[in-house]
């Protein structure tokens, strides 16, 4: 077995650590997310942990782990009798990205099942994680159904497997530790939520404590045995720490003082539901606990409210997470009371209000943040000038009059629930919520057979395909004999994520009249919608003399949203190649993800004037997406009395369907969104968001 990393040894993440700690000392906070950039230690951390964990005694020959001091009555290896007992480590499980749903919460043997009457249920993660630590790398890209049971099992402390009829239940709790690069997508708010505590990690930016970093862990490398003797006294003393906490824990008082301040705290935050006040309670509970106090102080709710909330306030999947500590300060003082037995009635340093001398951040990033939006004064004037700069193609531009003059970016309208753009067709890419898909999960459309391992039994068509063969196997009685050839598994359909690239029009005629405010209200809304679809998002952009993209396809949709806040416009308009900026585009993530489809959303009022022969360019790469079957819609931003109907003439040429910007609002009746290839007058593909 390999020597793990010492936990006293990491250097920095203080955060990390403690919440860690918090959880090992209280499992009923619910767990920590841990979020950051690669290379921050987050795996390193929560191995080191388990290594803390006080052994456990367990029944012998459980294999769901039972405490022999009070069995589970429901564990399917019991009933236990009072008898031997072993005691072991405590288990670290990882669940890898790529596990399924029988891997997860166990398997039931189907074929003994049937063939032999026995239930014979095989125990999954779950079960192996009890009373231990179930870690999850990279959570965001696990598939949402199995973040649903996990995070389920979690909460209840149980596991339930239902399979036809057969149902198991066994104990599972377990500290939960997730970690997640935000760059590749967020989880859900509902999903978010579901975890106690949160902490931001980032590499450290101090030269002297990155040596450090560094120094150790060639230490660690060339020698982990003698690197982690150099920290035994150190780690045994912090093992010894966490029992005296979990057995100082019962003990701790949580008055009516620090319980008015959390929920005075969760109000001014305008967190959802009840979950935040009762994690922050537990979290401060734990904190004391850790502190060796039997009171809860202000410092501690504090501090509580510094892990607990940050990832429940977020009002948007575009907010960023964070705490404003200055209100949160303001919240604390104003509700704070004097102690109910007298003793510090209030900790915190009062007298700092001056500064940003705050121990737990570097400043305050919520000061000068504020100024982030420019002022409006760039967009406040009209440019009327600017209008005339994209031309007709039948009128050549006399003398090209200089290269319009780059506006500067501007806001974008409030974000709207757009109406569900499709890919038609049934797929077969990851998990999702916008196409259809042939999945693993989902409602069944068949039946089929089994290709290597069974997985969803379709039971009606097993006994019609056992049923003619009775008589030659010489069936008795009122059994049915069933062969391994009648097994017929379920065929299912669900959703898929899709990749949705759009391609923007950032040209000068796209800023007349200041369209381009609504334009990025438009695209902010879809990528909203892509947001709670689970897709990859890339945004391809082109103005003046080319095209660029502007953000490669991610499953991060706040990085989406920050390029597109950030878009200058200006220029003339050259169709062709943002047409051929996106066909490549999609070439290439064609090859590292086949299964994945696409759907081009094409922004743009259909000019083309930038590049020789802008019309005919543009007509022949919208047929590269026609001839390839790509499934495109385009958004017609063309506003004022006089239409020429060009993004509608676009549409056609790329073989999608086009729709005007208000036509995007799912609550539009008028904008009805037709399948993306021909279809009967009569149909759609519409359906409800």
């Amino acid at each position: 077995m390999n020597t793990p990393y010492p936990f006293t040894a990491l250097v920095g993440q203080d955060d990390l650590r403690l919440a860690l700690l918090l959880n090992a000392v209280s499992p009923a906070v619910g767990g920590v997310l841990v979020r950051g950039e690669k290379g921050t230690a987050k795996s390193t951390a929560v191995r080191a942990l388990s290594a803390l964990l006080p052994e456990v005694s367990v029944v012998s020959g459980c294999r769901f782990s039972c405490d022999p001091a009070a069995p589970d009555p429901n564990c399917p290896d019991g009933p236990h009798e009072s008898g031997a007992a072993d005691g072991r480590a405590a288990r670290m499980v990882e669940l890898p990205v790529g596990a399924s749903e029988d891997r997860l919460v166990g398997a039931l043997d189907i074929e003994r099942a049937l063939s032999e009457g026995v239930k014979a249920f095989e125990p999954g993660l779950l079960a192996d994680a009890h009373r231990g630590i179930l870690y999850v790398d990279e959570v965001n890209l696990l598939h949402d159904h199995l973040v649903d049971l996990l995070l389920d099992a979690a909460a209840m402390g149980a596991s339930y497997v239902e399979r036809e009829g057969v149902s198991v239940r066994h104990a599972a709790r377990f500290l939960l530790v997730g970690t997640m690069n935000p760059e590749e997508g967020e989880l859900r708010p509902q999903l978010l939520d579901r975890f106690g505590l949160t902490v931001e990690v980032s590499a450290s930016r101090e030269p002297d404590q990155r040596v450090e970093v560094v120094r150790r862990r060639l230490a660690y490398d060339d020698g982990p045995e003698e690197f982690a003797a150099r920290f035994a006294a150190d780690e045994a003393e912090l093992r010894e720490r966490i029992v005296a906490a979990r057995a100082l824990l019962p003990s701790v008082r949580l008055r009516d003082a620090a319980l008015r301040q959390i929920a005075a705290t969760c109000a001014a935050f305008e967190v959802d539901g009840m979950r935040a006040d009762i994690v922050m309670a537990r979290t401060a509970t734990a904190l004391a606990a850790w502190a060796g106090r039997e009171d809860v102080l202000a410092e501690d709710v504090r501090q509580a409210a510094l892990l607990a909330l940050p990832h429940r306030r977020r009002r948007n999947p575009f907010d960023a997470p964070g705490l404003d500590e200055d209100k949160l300060d303001e919240t604390l003082e104003e509700f704070g009371g004097p102690e109910d037995d007298g003793q510090d009635p209030d900790p915190d340093p009062e007298p700092e209000p001056d500064g940003p001398g705050d121990p737990d951040g570097p400043g305050d990033p919520d000061g000068p943040g504020g100024g982030a939006q420019p002022p409006q004064g760039g967009p406040e004037v009209p440019p009327q000038g600017g209008e005339a700069q994209d031309a007709p193609e039948d009128r050549e531009p006399q003398a090209a009059p200089a290269p319009a003059p780059e506006q500067a970016p501007v806001a974008a309208t409030e974000p709207f629930r757009a109406k569900l753009l499709t890919v038609p067709g049934t797929g077969a890419g990851a998990a999702g919520r916008r196409s259809r898909a042939r999945t693993e999960h989902g409602r069944t459309t068949g039946a089929r057979r089994p290709r290597g391992a069974l997985g969803k039994l379709h039971l009606a068509a097993t006994v019609q395909a056992a049923a003619p063969h009775q008589h030659a196997r010489g069936r008795s009685g009122a059994g049915l004999v069933v062969r391994r050839d009648d097994l017929r598994q379920a065929t299912r359909e669900g959703r898929e994520g899709n990749l949705v690239l759009f391609a923007v029009d950032a040209s000068g005629s796209m800023a007349a009249r200041q369209r381009m405010s609504a334009v990025k209200g438009a695209v902010l809304s879809l990528l909203l919608d892509a947001y709670q679809r689970r897709d990859k998002v890339g945004l391809v952009t082109f103005r003046g003399k080319g095209a660029e993209v502007a953000l490669p396809p991610t499953s991060s949709v706040d990085a989406a949203a920050a390029r597109l806040e950030q878009l200058p416009t200006g220029g003339r308009t050259p169709l062709a190649e943002g047409l051929l900026k996106a066909h490549d585009v999609l070439r290439v993530e064609r090859l590292r993800d086949p299964a994945r489809r696409a759907l081009l959303v094409v922004v743009t009022d259909g000019r083309a004037t930038g590049g020789p022969e802008p019309v005919a360019r543009a007509t022949r790469a919208a047929g590269l997406f026609a001839a390839e079957g790509v499934a495109t819609v385009t958004v017609d931003c063309e506003a004022g009395p006089v239409r020429l109907g060009l993004a509608a003439e676009l549409a056609r040429n790329l073989g999608g369907s086009a729709v005007t910007l208000d036509e995007l609002r799912a609550d539009n009746i008028a904008g009805l969104v037709r399948d993306l290839r021909d279809v009967p007058a009569n149909s759609s593909t519409r359906k409800a968001a």
